[in-house]
């Protein structure tokens, strides 16, 4: 079997890294540090120019229809460079609107492919222990908002923004105009810079339509995971190469720090948990762009990619010794990065929890079942 990248993946791959590390230098991303910005919005530009914005939205929507392996190429050269922009959740909730909003939605699609608004999505009410907070209650011709969407990215640049309501007691996803009345936007700033806010919902209305079949969030839920861990795979795999040019470079005792056993051994330990984090996020993705269930593979890469981004994170971090916490040193931003892709995820305590929960109540686990579902179609 042929595991590698097909040429247009390669080349997507390529023109994402080359795009990503010439913007993203470390006296840019320095300057963007003061700025004040919530996005790179020259670097967006070129996204959009360049067609990284839309590769998952459908063909008939103007995008790319492509899949997740190609999506995941551009978001490990993305999270690489540390480049600010809103790659993933445009795309993919505008893909999850054209799967399953209909006609209804379809003008939010179209505008989404051709970069005319920003969307964005939020499935913070399923991993934070305060749960959903926004609830939606039925009237005549719709459903009415009351409660909170908390660290909503980007949401004062975005046009809309896909949120998980409690609907009739089960989480539902729903698209929200972000122009509309009665919505009120507290502003902030995420670890690594990005700019986020907390929603605040009174009475807002929205048609049935705007609101996505049970399946959307079981859709989206897993592509969702698979996008941050793909980020947190560049951000750990740059850490890394940089860590280990650090460490072959610095001397003490009249010898490279990377020649002692204790650093040796550290370094080895990140390379083990890239690669394990790398081997999960490959299955997930082929799983999803092959139509296969993947709610297991789902959780078990966001707990690696919370781990890894951890002890990769702090490893790094430690044999960096006190140039490490220099903030004019650009080591720090990575770890700034982990900690925001382990809290979006959710924290790895609280996935092993729902993991395990999946585990108790499926025996259904390996390739074999697969195997035996295809058989049976």
């Amino acid at each position: 079997m042929d595991f590698q990248l097909n040429e247009d993946q390669r080349a997507i791959a390529e023109m994402a890294g080359s795009l990503m590390s010439d913007y993203c230098t470390d006296e840019r991303l320095r300057d963007w540090d003061l700025s004040g910005q919530p996005y790179m919005q020259e670097l967006w530009a070129s996204c959009v120019e360049t067609g990284l914005h839309a590769l998952a939205i459908p063909e008939a929507a103007g995008g790319s229809g492509l899949g997740m392996t190609e999506l995941m190429q551009v978001l490990g050269a993305q999270g690489a460079a540390l480049a600010q922009v809103p790659l993933w959740r445009h795309q993919l909730a505008a893909a999850a609107l054209a799967e399953f909003g209909g006609a209804p939605l379809a003008a939010w699609v179209e505008q989404a492919a051709a970069a005319s608004g920003l969307l964005t999505l939020s499935l913070d009410g399923l991993s934070n222990a305060r749960g959903i907070e926004l609830q939606a209650s039925p009237e005549a011709d719709g459903w009415r908002l009351d409660g909170r969407v908390a660290g909503v990215a980007l949401a004062e640049q975005s046009m809309a923004a896909l949120v998980v309501a409690q609907v009739t007691g089960q989480p539902r996803l729903l698209l929200v105009d972000l122009a509309q009345a009665g919505i009120s936007c507290v502003p902030g700033v995420m670890t690594h810079g990005e700019g986020i806010a907390d929603l605040c919902f009174a009475g807002v209305a929205v048609s049935h339509q705007q609101l996505l079949s049970v399946a959307a969030l079981d859709w989206l839920a897993p592509r969702a995971i698979a996008a941050l861990a793909a980020l947190q795979l560049g951000v750990s795999a740059e850490q890394v190469q940089r860590t280990v040019a650090y460490v072959s470079e610095r001397q003490q005792f009249d010898r490279s720090i990377g020649s002692f056993q204790a650093v040796q051994m550290s370094m080895a330990d990140t390379h083990v948990h890239l690669e394990v984090l790398r081997s999960a996020l490959w299955q997930l993705c082929y799983r999803l762009d092959a139509g296969l269930p993947a709610p297991s593979e789902a959780l078990a890469t966001a707990y690696l990619a919370c781990e890894a981004g951890h002890r990769i994170g702090h490893t790094a971090q430690h044999v960096h010794g006190g140039i490490g916490v220099d903030l004019t040193y650009p080591i720090h931003r990575f770890l700034y990065w982990s900690r925001a892709l382990g809290s979006a995820l959710g924290g790895s305590s609280l996935i092993l929890e729902r993991l395990g929960d999946w585990l108790s109540d499926n025996d259904t686990l390996g390739w074999k079942y697969d195997l035996d579902e295809h058989q049976a179609l």
